[in-house]
């Protein structure tokens, strides 16, 4: 996504700082997948003209389909074949932040369900977000139908970049590496905060806006919330005599990302809520 800036400045770091002398393996780096969309500054690339353009919903992709679709059909057809693992840096782009999270994709496979989990621990990050691929046509979902071992994050976002993520960021990227082997045993590394492991289920665990307007948020990120909770109010320029309109949390949990812009769209993600487990 080309508006998810803290992975692009991870990756571009790691570029120059990493030495031959220090990788065992191969090591693939791709700092601006959706070259068009991160030139434009945006979510998705400008000039696909299937109007989508979304590298996280276009795997496995087509040779022959729009430039996004050939995009990710390179990927899993040139790079993913060298690959036993996957990291992949989001973050909330423009319009959402994030707690910052590493997140786990789990599956039948318990041995790797368990090597994803050490993955996520190792990262550091304050959320580790443990749950199951919920689109195939992700890049998660892909390296899960591969059997490739996968980490994801969940790096921050409104359109900035944090020195204090990047800098907690950028050590877990190295404590993943030389989890794997890929770094040496004497490479040396901070060891990992402690993370506090959530799940993330199905459609009671986000609020999404009403209505156009401008938003309100009634509790801030990291927050507790309990169910039936008001969570905000959609607030009407254009007829500001209009009473708000008001949405709840459908269930409690821990206020895991918000909405980054105040102004918003019917169906716009506000709120995503995340729920403890043992992972």
């Amino acid at each position: 996504h080309g508006d998810e800036y803290e992975g692009q400045v991870i990756l571009m770091n790691l570029i120059r700082e990493l030495e031959p002398k220090h990788i065992r393996g191969r090591v693939i780096i791709l700092p601006a997948a959706n070259a068009p969309a991160v030139r434009a500054g945006r979510r998705t690339s400008p000039v696909d003209f299937d109007g989508e353009g979304n590298l996280n919903r276009a795997f496995p992709g087509d040779a022959n389909g729009s430039p996004t679709l050939m995009i990710a059909h390179y990927i899993v057809n040139e790079l993913l074949p060298h690959a036993d693992y996957v990291l992949d840096l989001h973050s909330g782009g423009s319009s959402l932040m994030y707690i910052p999270s590493a997140e786990a994709k789990l599956g039948d496979d318990v041995k790797m369900n368990a090597e994803a989990i050490a993955l996520v621990k190792a990262f550091g990050l304050p959320i580790g977000n443990i749950g199951e691929v919920l689109d195939d046509r992700t890049f998660a979902g892909t390296a899960k139908r591969l059997g490739i071992r996968f980490v994801g994050t969940e790096l921050g976002g409104g359109g900035t970049v944090s020195p204090e993520i990047l800098a907690m960021s950028e050590k877990g990227v190295r404590r993943c590496l030389k989890l794997i082997g890929t770094l040496p045993e004497d490479y040396a590394v901070e060891a990992a905060p402690e993370t506090r492991l959530v799940y993330v289920g199905g459609e009671d665990y986000f609020v999404y806006a009403p209505d156009d307007g401008v938003f309100e948020p009634y509790v801030n990120l990291g927050a507790e919330v309990n169910k039936g909770q008001p969570a905000g109010a959609v607030h009407f320029p254009e007829t500001p005599w209009r009473e708000p309109s008001v949405t709840h949390f459908k269930r409690s949990g821990l206020v895991l990302c918000e909405r980054a812009g105040g102004r918003v769209e019917r169906g716009d993600c506000v709120f995503h809520l995340a729920t403890d487990t043992e992972g």
